[in-house]
């Protein structure tokens, strides 16, 4: 940031400053503390915000779903939002110990994926776990039928995930121009739609573990570009849907 923007962001800073608590007189309340309320992005207490925001963007391409859908890890949204529209459903995993996998291996190996079958992919909360995310992207696009559709979702802001950390990596966190980027390097950029969702509110929120029942409805809804929780991706391949 350079001086010009440093100074008008203080200037607008210093316009809401009735609205402000003065400085050493926050009160944290509940969220006081080094640590989170949970650990575990709220698993343990309902239901989590960043998955809200998920399943919002998979209700609002249920069509997508349909056809060969392909899944990462397990094929809960292919079920929830597919229904009687998916013909075939595989599910695709880094390892063997996944009973739930027709498919084991790593998306930055080309060979991993057929060509040419899937007409839906379903990619949640995945990118930021693959270190070298363009070889992942390029499997995907070649994986696809023509008009096929990748329906992805990537977090902005958010904790580590230590049970992967642990396992395979955690590696990223993403802006909306960066995933556009990624996804334009393979994609059409006109079938790239890129989103994100989240405020300040629901950010700190999240990150504290809270859960959707800690907060309102409005507080979900309110859209503050610069607090991208969840980015979202609808990238469609080149060609007439079978």
């Amino acid at each position: 940031m350079n001086r010009n923007s440093s100074v008008q962001a203080c200037s607008e800073t210093n316009g809401n400053a009735e609205s402000v608590p003065a400085i050493g007189n926050i009160d944290f309340g509940s969220l006081r503390g080094p640590k989170p309320i949970s650990e575990v992005f709220g698993f343990d207490r309902g239901r989590c915000i960043d998955r809200w925001y998920i399943e919002r963007f998979l209700a609002e391409h249920e069509a997508d779903v349909r056809g060969h859908v392909l899944e990462i890890a397990e094929d809960q949204y292919t079920k929830k939002f597919g229904k009687q529209r998916v013909t075939k459903s595989d599910v695709l995993h880094a390892t063997s110990d996944n009973r739930k996998a027709t498919i084991v291996g790593d998306l930055t190996d080309p060979k991993t994926l057929p060509p040419n079958l899937f007409d839906c992919i379903i990619l949640t909360q995945t990118l930021q776990h693959i270190y070298d995310i363009k070889p992942a992207l390029r499997t995907l696009n070649c994986s696809l039928a023509p008009g096929g559709v990748v329906l992805a979702t990537a977090p902005g802001i958010s904790q580590i995930s230590r049970y992967d950390m642990d396992r395979w990596g955690d590696y990223w966190r993403f802006t909306t121009l960066s995933i556009r980027r990624l996804f334009e390097e393979w994609f059409d950029a006109e079938q790239v739609q890129v989103e994100a969702f989240g405020n300040a509110l629901i950010a700190t929120a999240f990150l504290q573990g809270l859960v959707v029942e800690d907060v309102s409805e409005d507080d979900l809804h309110y859209r503050d570009p610069n607090y991208e929780l969840i980015i979202t991706v609808r990238a469609q391949r080149e060609g007439t849907p079978s």
